[in-house]
């Protein structure tokens, strides 16, 4: 099995990330900072936050579905804002998506909010809702589960542990528990927004899981695109029940402002 995380950025680097992931054979794709906006006339919208403006791809969801004609996808979104048309609105999802192989089952899944909840009439304050997608696969004659989860993102805090990320990741264990059995392996990745050290990690570890980002003594997950301190946001977990054969985070091509996590089990 390969499984692909990687926060997507909104498809802003879309000429690059549509041909990589066209070409790419993962099995599972765990993708965060998806932009749906369903009959969208135009490539491009804009994102507008003061002084924080990014390019966004509309149809972006329908786009990835196009370049994963093999995989069945579930999008999880976390708000519907507005995006911007030089100066017209226009109302956009934005959220989490899974891709799945059609040869590999789904036997379950659960959706939840680990931060605040849908928020129906703007993408809100921050720190933002926050959704999680945990799911079953049979893989390899077994089950595991793979929960992906975009981190709250705090301005003032910065990447600090806050009361809000203690709540968030109990209520991540919380989706995890409902749908474990025991036994099932269990992935855990996503863009959490937290140092090495922080306690989301360190209470994701008294699970048993190793984290393979510091752990194969990588020098973070952020490309060349992010210029600001501080490298490291994007992890991936594993119990003992996942026996690793391959984890690499891919530094070129840039393809996001993240790096691509992948792993083969």
């Amino acid at each position: 099995m390969r499984l692909v995380c990687l926060n997507a950025w909104g498809g802003t680097l879309h000429d690059a990330l549509i041909p990589w992931l066209r070409a790419e054979t993962a099995d599972i794709f765990c993708l965060q900072e998806v932009i749906h906006t369903p009959g969208a006339a135009q490539d491009w919208l804009e994102y507008r936050d003061g002084a924080h403006v990014l390019p966004q791809r509309a149809r972006m969801l329908d786009e990835l579905r196009a370049a994963l004609p093999g995989h069945g996808a579930t999008f999880c979104p976390a708000a519907t804002g507005v995006l911007w048309d030089g100066d017209q609105t226009v109302p956009s999802h934005w959220g989490l998506a899974s891709f799945t192989r059609d040869t590999v089952p789904v036997v379950g899944q659960v959706q939840g909010f680990v931060h605040k909840g849908y928020s129906a009439q703007g993408f809100g304050d921050h720190p933002r809702s926050r959704p999680a997608h945990v799911f079953r696969v049979w893989a390899d004659r077994r089950p595991v589960v793979v929960a992906q989860i975009h981190g709250l993102r705090d301005p003032s805090a910065g990447k600090a542990d806050t009361p809000e990320r203690a709540a968030q990741v109990a209520r991540l264990l919380g989706l995890i528990e409902a749908l474990r059995d025991p036994g099932d392996g269990l992935v855990v990745c996503g863009d959490f927004n937290v140092e090495p050290e922080s306690e989301t990690l360190t209470r994701l570890k008294a699970l048993g899981l190793r984290e393979l980002v510091t752990e194969g003594g990588y020098p973070g997950t952020r490309t060349a695109r992010y210029t600001k301190p501080g490298r490291f946001a994007d992890y991936l977990l594993v119990s003992d029940e996942i026996r690793v054969r391959r984890f690499d985070v891919l530094y070129q091509p840039e393809i996001s402002d993240h790096c691509p996590l992948i792993l083969e089990f």
